[in-house]
């Protein structure tokens, strides 16, 4: 994209279980909790049982074109599935899954391990002393509803946790859940 003015842009963790809004609902915990800047709104979304890198801005030219599907822009995630995956569940990732709504465009899938560095969920995932976990590391440039949790469950993965790390060229880095850090304001190229 071109040069532009354009507002801050706000990288956020957004915890397990919190949804993406500032107004309340019923009794979910929302990022009023955690975020003090006024008048920013997230650039897309991140599911409510989902972890990770939530971009909110306070110019809302830039938050339509963050969080525009025309805009086709990676999206990374690490997963944990229950089972032990294989190349043929990661190959079927990659090169696309039938979902209801039609195929899936090819995604980067590889198998990674357990991440040490990432924080321990709270709640933790329920684990089953008889069936494995294993870790993936997958991009993709749509953004379908629940999308990599219907992708895994496809090729007979479950997935028990989901946890963005990158959006494009902008990473999580070090911040921890329910942390945020300003990195924009003024001219940029997004």
């Amino acid at each position: 994209m071109d040069r532009q003015a354009c507002g801050m842009i706000v990288l956020f963790n957004k915890p397990f279980r919190i949804i993406c809004q500032f107004s309340p609902e019923g009794d979910k915990r929302t990022l009023a909790e955690f975020v003090d800047i006024p008048r920013v709104y997230p650039a897309g979304r991140l599911d409510y049982d989902s972890e990770g890198l939530l971009l909110l801005t306070d110019d809302g030219r830039l938050q339509a074109r963050l969080s525009s599907p025309d805009n086709a822009k990676y999206k990374t995630y690490l997963v944990q599935v229950e089972g032990s995956v294989d190349q043929a569940a990661v190959d079927r990732l990659a090169h696309g899954v039938e979902l209801k709504e039609g195929v899936t465009l090819p995604a980067r899938v590889r198998m990674i391990p357990e991440p040490a560095w990432l924080w321990p969920r709270d709640p933790p995932i329920r684990q089953r002393k008889s069936i494995p976990t294993s870790w993936l590391e997958v991009a993709i440039r749509e953004g379908r509803n629940r999308q990599i949790r219907r992708m895994s469950a496809a090729v007979g993965f479950p997935v028990l946790r989901l946890v963005r790390t990158a959006i494009d060229r902008f990473e999580l880095g070090g911040l921890q859940p329910g942390e945020y850090r300003i990195i924009q304001r003024g001219k940029r190229k997004v």
